[in-house]
């Protein structure tokens, strides 16, 4: 489960997606998440998937790669999933004791999974076709605004980088401490999910300590290579907005304005 997590990894690609300005991307991933709480009925769903499917088919990132980085959360779907399904108050289905299942219920469970689905899919796809130097550059960019009141922007996109990129490194470590434990005679896998929590409790130490290995020999090299903070610092690749950025914000701004009337209109329609 520890490599299903797709998170913070990069996967190379000349597509489209991977070409587009990182900045772009940055704001068209938050647009995308407000179009996301924006949605109210199925229709404003299909919207939602036919914009993913879209973007992911232009990526070329593989389907099965993006369904692989949901593993780790299917617990906290089913949870959120159980959760609405018995707390939502409307027409009875069924009851059992202190159980109640509605339609109201399912009906909100089913989508709020949808939704959560939607977002981690999303999310993922920034991460997944952008560098991280690149991803740097464009939070640092996007935080200009900031830093005539003295904001550290520089180091609070690297910062934010960092610790998004090295999420992979950290679970490909503790991967490692899980396998030689394993092989020492340790059992992650039976008994109860308490025992199963309890036998976690080994692999912390071992991962802090890798975890500030790995620190240290971050900032001997950054140290090493004259990192001195973002003054003064100029950029190989400097960013620049091309006509393809523009098309993409064009057909972005599209997308919301579908949901937009899809909450005012659509839905409206329907619910009376």
């Amino acid at each position: 489960m520890i490599r299903d997590i797709t998170i913070g990894q990069y996967y190379p690609g000349y597509s489209v997606i991977h070409k587009l300005d990182p900045r772009l991307k940055i704001i068209c991933t938050l647009l995308y998440i407000t179009s996301l709480f924006i949605i109210k009925g199925l229709i404003g769903y299909v919207i939602i998937f036919a914009g993913i499917a879209a973007v992911i088919a232009c990526s070329g990132t593989p389907v099965k790669f993006l369904l692989r980085g949901l593993k780790p959360i299917m617990i906290i779907i089913i949870f959120t999933f159980t959760l609405n399904m018995f707390m939502t108050k409307g027409t009875i289905l069924f009851s059992w004791y202190f159980l109640t299942i509605t339609y109201e219920g399912i009906y909100t469970a089913f989508f709020m999974a949808l939704r959560l689905i939607f977002l981690i899919i999303g999310s993922s796809l920034l991460t997944l076709t952008t560098k991280p130097m690149k991803l740097t550059d464009g939070i640092e960019s996007l935080l200009i605004p900031f830093k005539k009141m003295g904001a550290p922007t520089h180091e609070l996109a690297m910062m934010m980088t960092i610790a998004l990129r090295f999420i992979p490194t950290l679970l490909e470590e503790t991967d490692k401490i899980m396998k030689a434990q394993q092989a020492r005679g340790a059992d992650f896998e039976s008994g109860s999910i308490f025992r199963r929590a309890k036998a976690l409790i080994p692999l912390f130490i071992p991962l802090f300590v890798g975890a500030f290995r790995i620190a240290q020999d971050l900032a001997l090299a950054m140290e090493a290579r004259c990192y001195r903070g973002g003054e003064g610092r100029s950029k190989l690749s400097p960013l620049k907005y091309k006509r393809r950025d523009l098309v993409a914000a064009l057909v972005t701004l599209a997308f919301l304005g579908s949901t937009i009337i899809e909450r005012i209109y659509v839905h409206s329609f329907f619910v009376t």
